[in-house]
C-alpha cells in the first residue's frame, strides 16, 4: 500500500496524495489473492447460502492487517449502567509510518437477545428467579404446535469482557473493511447479523444445487463450512429444535454436506410456521 502524504489544514488532516486506478486495482487483487492463498474458509471467513459476499471473520481481518501492515488502535467507551454492559469502540488504523487511514466503530451490549437471557437449568431456578427477571419463550412449529422455553436475565456483570471483546471485534472488522476497500469483496461477520435477517438472506436468494446430466440432484461435492454450520445451530436453538431430530431426518450436523444447507434451512423455517 502506498503511503498516503498529509497537511494540516485548519486542524484537519487532508490527504494529498490521491491513488490510481491502477493501484486500487492492485490493492483489490491482493486481498483477492490473500484470500485465496493464506485464507481458509471456516477459520479466516465463511461462506453463507444465499449471500453475495463471503462473511469476514476477526482472524480474517488480521491477515489482511497483517499483509498491509496496519496498527490498530481501539479507544472505548464505557455507555454501562447498573443493569447493563454496553461499550463502544472505535478502532483507528495506521500505517507503519504512522499516517491516519481510516476508522471502524462497533458496539455490543448484554441487551442483545444472545446476552440478555439464558435457558434456566431447572424448574427450582426458574422459580426462585424474580418475575420481572424471567420469562416464557414461545416459539411456534409446523402444524400450529409450539414450544417453551423457560428463561432467566443472565447477570451482566458475568458477560463484561465478552461484550468488550465482541465490541472490539465488530469495530475491527468495520475498521479493515473500510480503510481496505474490501467491502465489495467480504461483508460483515454472519454471527453479527440478526437472526430474521440471515432467514431472509437465505430463503430469498437459495443456492442451486448441482445437477447431473440426467437432470437429478449430483451427490453432495463438499462439507458444509464451519459458518454454515453455525447459522443451522443458532436456527435450531431459534426453533427449539433438538439435535436428535436433525439427526434423524439429515444425520450429524457436523458430516453436512453444503448442498444440504438449503434444505436443513428450510426444514427449519418450516418448523417454526
Amino acid at each position: 500500500m502506498n503511503e498516503i502524504a498529509t497537511v494540516k489544514q485548519q486542524g484537519l488532516v487532508v490527504a494529498e496524495q490521491v491513488q490510481t486506478a491502477a493501484q486500487i486495482r492492485a490493492q483489490v487483487n491482493l486481498i483477492q489473492e490473500v484470500m485465496q492463498s493464506v485464507m481458509k474458509e471456516g477459520t479466516h471467513y465463511g461462506t453463507i447460502p444465499g449471500c453475495n459476499a463471503p462473511s469476514l471473520y476477526k482472524p480474517g481481518a488480521e491477515k489482511i492487517m497483517a499483509t498491509f501492515r496496519l496498527a490498530a488502535e481501539p479507544v472505548v467507551e464505557d455507555l454501562s449502567t447498573h443493569d447493563e454492559i454496553r461499550y463502544r469502540i472505535k478502532v483507528r488504523m495506521r500505517s507503519p509510518s504512522g499516517v491516519d487511514l481510516g476508522a471502524g466503530v462497533g458496539e455490543c451490549s448484554s441487551s442483545e437477545e444472545k446476552y440478555k437471557w439464558r435457558n434456566a437449568i431447572c424448574d427450582d431456578e426458574f422459580n426462585a428467579t424474580p418475575e420481572d427477571r424471567r420469562r416464557i419463550k414461545y416459539g411456534r412449529k409446523k402444524g400450529g404446535g409450539h414450544y417453551t422455553q423457560q428463561q432467566i436475565r443472565t447477570q451482566p456483570a458475568d458477560l463484561a469482557n465478552t461484550i468488550l471483546k465482541m465490541a472490539k471485534k465488530r469495530a475491527l472488522i468495520d475498521a479493515v473493511l473500510t480503510t481496505t476497500a474490501a467491502s465489495d469483496i467480504f461483508t460483515q461477520d454472519i454471527e453479527d447479523v440478526p437472526e430474521e435477517m440471515r432467514e431472509a438472506v437465505t430463503e430469498a436468494e437459495p443456492v442451486q444445487k448441482p445437477q447431473s446430466k440426467s437432470g437429478k440432484t449430483a451427490a453432495p461435492s463438499r462439507p458444509a463450512t464451519d459458518g454454515q454450520k453455525r447459522v443451522i445451530r443458532a436456527k435450531m436453538d431459534s426453533v427449539g429444535v433438538p439435535e436428535k431430530e436433525l439427526i434423524e431426518k439429515f444425520g450429524e450436523i457436523d458430516n453436512l454436506q453444503a448442498t444440504q444447507v438449503n434444505d436443513v434451512l428450510q426444514w427449519l423455517s418450516d418448523l417454526n410456521g
